[in-house]
C-alpha cells in the first residue's frame, strides 16, 4: 500500500504538544494525513462512537479531566453513562483527550505521541520530539 493509498486522519489540537509530536511523527513518516482540528469543528455522536467502537474503548476512556469542565459537570462520577459523557463532549470539544489517529491498522487514542508508530505501514528514520527527547524507532 503506497502512502498515498494509507489514509490518516489526525483528531488534533494544536495548542498540545503530544497532539503536534504525533502530527510531525506522521509527516517525518511521509504521509499527508487530513488534520482535523476539532475544537474548530466540534464532535458529532455518530463520529464519537464510530471512533469509540474502532478503538474498543468507552467514552470514559477519551475523557480529558486536565483543563477541562470535567468535574464540574458532574462526570467524573463512576455512574455516568457513555451517552452523557458523549452528549457533554459534542457540547464541549475540549472533553475529549487528543491525539485520536485513525489509520487502516486501526484507531488509538497516541498518548505518548509515539504510539501513533503503531498505526503506520512506514516509520521516520528518527524523530526527535519538541521538548528534545529522542523517540527509538
Amino acid at each position: 500500500m503506497t502512502q498515498d493509498a494509507f489514509p490518516i486522519t489526525i483528531y488534533h489540537n494544536p495548542n498540545c504538544g503530544t497532539s503536534r509530536n504525533a502530527l510531525a511523527i506522521i509527516r517525518a513518516a511521509g504521509y499527508a494525513p487530513d488534520v482535523v482540528e476539532y475544537l474548530k469543528t466540534g464532535w458529532t455522536a455518530a463520529l464519537l462512537n464510530t471512533l469509540l467502537a474502532d478503538m474498543g474503548a468507552s467514552a470514559r476512556d477519551l475523557l480529558r479531566e486536565k483543563g477541562t469542565p470535567a468535574a464540574e459537570l458532574g462526570l467524573l462520577a463512576r455512574d455516568v453513562s457513555d451517552e452523557a459523557v458523549i452528549a457533554a463532549m459534542i457540547a464541549h470539544p475540549i472533553l475529549v483527550n487528543r491525539p485520536i489517529v485513525a489509520t487502516p491498522l486501526g484507531v488509538k487514542l497516541c498518548r505518548p505521541s509515539e504510539v501513533v508508530l503503531d498505526l503506520l505501514n512506514n516509520k521516520p528514520t528518527a524523530f526527535t520530539k519538541e521538548d528534545g527527547e529522542v523517540v527509538k524507532l
